[in-house]
């Protein structure tokens, strides 16, 4: 078979495959079969949980900050290029926590961190610059609630970052607050998820919306909704994936759906690997697999055209893997 025919082919069969998936059919998997592939960095940060990471447009990077090692929270900052990580030796550094989270703000061109815990509960917000490799303590004159496991993604309307949920030590939150360059702006849509914290959240180009999914929470989670910049919207699949919490979320383009995989249930830790279309969920059946693991990094990088996973927690073990997930024809 020739290259050029195969990538015909192939290029046929994904097609036909989003649109099925798009009209919301039951078991319908994209080609070519995914697997999960180990990348053996030649440098890599330390074990570590409840981490930040997100992709940075400015640096071309995924950016990493902070988590726990098991002894102490950390505030190390890392990037990787695709190939490698590398630790960035900031000028100045937030303080260490876990359970911070990021997104990107597209109109001020910086990663926009928020929360974590590091024995209290905190709600500073920081800006890190692609451009100059620096991190920049802001003073906002509003503040979402000090919280752990806050859920932050990038407005799809306008690409503000976005911050919603997460927990301040006695109740889990359910306002949404959008940041404006300069301060924390708190949003009142006509509709909300319950109040969680530690969900999985990723912006869907396909779909121009966030899908939001599962968490920690007093009233039951195992749901799904999308956000459009402007309301919420309680979706209502024929298939979900079981309710998880310290999961994480990435956009693959080559599937044209958010991808998912395993998280906290409930004492143990999950190893599946699903999709989101847009209408439904649908598990998908990678040849090979990371071990099962929560609180661990997911994001898209366009330099080596892969979602990358990195690190987490197994049972009582910390790790430090990296994976990418790929495809066979």
């Amino acid at each position: 078979m020739s290259s050029s025919f195969k990538r015909a082919t192939v290029a046929v069969a994904l097609t036909a495959c989003a649109a099925a998936a798009q009209a919301g059919l039951p078991g319908v998997e994209a080609a070519p079969t995914v697997s999960w592939i180990p990348v053996h960095p030649a440098s890599s940060p330390g074990p570590r949980m409840a981490f930040g990471m997100a992709f940075d447009p400015v640096s071309q990077r995924i950016v990493l900050f902070g988590g726990y090692d098991g002894s102490r929270y950390l505030d190390e900052t890392w990037t990787f290029d695709g190939s490698s990580w590398s630790e960035v030796a900031t000028p100045v550094a937030p303080p260490p926590r876990s359970g911070l989270a990021m997104a990107y703000d597209g109109a001020t061109h910086k990663l926009i961190m928020y929360g974590g815990f590091d024995g209290t509960y905190r709600n500073d917000t920081w800006a890190w610059d692609g451009a100059s490799s620096t991190w920049t303590q802001m003073a906002p004159a509003h503040t979402p609630h000090p919280v752990t496991g806050p859920i932050m993604f990038t407005d799809p309307a306008i690409g503000r970052a976005v911050e919603y949920g997460g927990y301040d030590g006695r109740f889990y939150q359910l306002e949404t607050w959008r940041w404006n360059g300069s301060d924390w702006v708190k949003l009142h849509p006509a509709h909300s998820p319950s109040a969680r914290s530690s969900a999985i959240a990723a912006r869907d180009p396909a779909m121009d919306n966030v899908v939001l999914f599962g968490g920690l929470a007093d009233v039951n989670p195992n749901n799904t909704w999308t956000w459009d910049g402007a309301d919420w919207t309680l979706e209502t699949p024929a298939t979900q994936p079981a309710n998880r919490y310290d999961s994480a979320a990435a956009y693959e383009p080559h599937l044209r759906a958010i991808v998912i995989f395993g998280g906290g249930a409930g004492g143990t830790d999950l190893d599946d690997t699903w999709k989101w279309t847009g209408v439904n969920w649908s598990e998908l059946q990678p040849v090979y697999s990371p071990s099962a693991r929560e609180s661990y990094g997911l994001a898209y990088d366009p330099a080596i055209d892969r979602v990358v996973m990195f690190g987490g927690l197994r049972r009582n073990t910390l790790l430090n893997d990296t994976w990418k997930l790929g495809f066979q024809p």
